[in-house]
């Protein structure tokens, strides 16, 4: 059974006017310069070898000069290891806490191993069976009965068919009852239609990458069967303060730059303040490893260290003189950190006066979160 292509066009915005482009657009030249310098093997219908795969995401320089920018900052073994299960015909689990760019990865590892990251099963609690199978053109399907016409395929039915990869993220937030519907996709790979009396096979090229909150665990737990069906790959938070500041800076940069805000030439003091708040209430331990501290109750990932120095930058261009200073970033801190009023308001309270209030060169810092705590 061939299932047809579908194609959006209503309110399609080109690349360039995207708010946020898909990594295939963003990275389109660093994709066409890869192809162009791969001369490896490739699995069947993928547009660059593992090889490739792998320096796309983690960075590198070409034989012609191209520089490719790194995606994922952390262990290259980790990356080769995600890139070999998709070559194989076993899925791909992405597991670990919010904010270790989970997503960030599997949009990524779609764009370069079929040039398309659109083929996405968005995981909720409300997500639906036809969001795995497929579902039905009503109106086709009153008018003419069951048919192939009427039929509406889901991403994972069209990867299927076309030998690409789909994406399903957040994949324990989806009821269990719809996260079993991927077994016989996963283990047969085929999809049976018994109202058509007919199958979809997956044809060679096709693979999935599912991502998995590892806190969510018993929301919506996966079984013995599904996780069976899996190589997981655990992405850890970053391994070092510098390492967390590099992925938060390059972010931050090409957020930036999507959205016209100035280069702040001096903010990278503040991105490491950021990072260091995060990491030490994350840790429960000053950096120096002197003081021990309450951690709060938020995941204080490197996606929100992201978030809010990208959120200061924009305040110190619309309101300020373009540089970034402690107090375009004190409001975004309190807000990631104090998400249970009682609790964290008092962890936060302590930190500021027995390590932010002693530390060298925090003065002004102290008094922005001061300004904003009260």
């Amino acid at each position: 059974m061939t299932v047809p292509e579908t194609t959006t066009t209503v309110g399609e915005a080109s690349g360039a006017e995207a708010l946020r482009p898909h990594a295939e657009d963003a990275f389109a030249d660093e994709l066409k310069a890869l192809a162009a310098a791969d001369d490896r093997p490739r699995p069947a219908r993928w547009r660059l070898s593992p090889w490739a795969v792998a320096t796309y995401l983690q960075g590198g320089t070409l034989p012609d000069g191209t520089v490719i920018t790194p995606k994922y900052v952390g262990p290259r073994r980790l990356i080769e290891v995600a890139v070999t299960t998709l070559a194989t015909d076993r899925a791909l689990l992405l597991l670990g806490v919010p904010g270790t760019a989970k997503t960030w990865v599997s949009e990524h590892l779609a764009a370069a191993v079929s040039g398309d990251s659109t083929l996405l099963v968005q995981g909720t609690a409300g997500t639906p069976e036809e969001a795995v199978r497929y579902g039905w053109n009503y109106a086709q399907l009153l008018a003419h009965g069951p048919s192939r016409d009427a039929l509406v395929p889901s991403p994972l039915m069209r990867a299927m068919s076309q030998g690409m990869t789909a994406r399903v993220e957040e994949l324990t937030r989806i009821p269990a009852d719809v996260q079993d519907s991927l077994i016989t996709i996963l283990s047969e790979k085929t999809l049976p239609v018994p109202e058509l009396g007919q199958e979809v096979q997956a044809v060679r090229g096709f693979n999935v990458i599912a991502t998995a909150n590892d806190r969510d665990r018993g929301v919506n737990e996966l079984s013995s069967a599904l996780r069976r069906r899996f190589n997981t790959v655990v992405l850890p938070l970053p391994a070092t303060p510098d390492a967390e500041v590099d992925i938060v800076s390059r972010r931050v940069d090409q957020i930036g730059r999507s959205l016209d805000l100035p280069a702040a030439p001096e903010g990278l003091l503040e991105i490491r303040r950021v990072v260091t708040v995060f990491r030490e209430l994350r840790d429960g331990v000053t950096t120096d490893g002197r003081t021990k501290l309450k951690s709060p109750s938020g995941t204080l990932s490197t996606a929100e260290a992201i978030s809010v120095v990208t959120n200061g930058l924009a305040l110190a261009a619309h309101f300020g003189d373009g540089v970034l200073r402690p107090a375009d970033v004190a409001a975004g801190i309190l807000g990631a950190v104090v998400r249970d009023p009682a609790a964290d308001r008092v962890v936060w309270q302590e930190y500021l006066e027995t390590v932010v209030r002693e530390r060298d060169g925090w003065k002004d810092f102290y008094r922005a979160c001061r300004e904003v705590s009260v």
